[in-house]
């Protein structure tokens, strides 16, 4: 597993407990762009995402609502990259097949 696919895990599996730092890194891995920053705030925006993310920094870290936001986005990400992954294997081995 990268440190990408772990920080992306961790922050899955441990919402209670996500660096400020990390969750924009996650962000950012995750196909969205910083929007800007407004005081403690940070906003993450995404082509065809509607609600975007927005990140306050709490001594370090955010807080567990938007964590388990992140947390809930990360795993749509995974879930569409793993869809998308199969999609490609089934379209190889059907080209294959003929």
């Amino acid at each position: 597993m990268s440190q990408r696919e772990k920080l992306l895990q961790s922050i899955i599996d441990n919402p209670k407990d996500v660096r400020f730092d990390d969750a924009c890194k996650a962000a950012e891995l995750i196909g969205f762009e910083a929007k800007g920053q407004s005081g403690s705030h940070n906003s993450f925006s995404k082509s065809g995402d509607p609600e975007g993310l927005n990140f306050q920094d709490r001594k370090g870290k955010i807080v567990p609502y938007q964590a388990k936001q992140l947390g809930k986005k990360i795993q749509e990400f995974l879930d569409k990259r793993a869809a998308d992954e199969q999609a490609k294997r089934d379209a190889e081995e059907q080209s294959g097949k003929k």
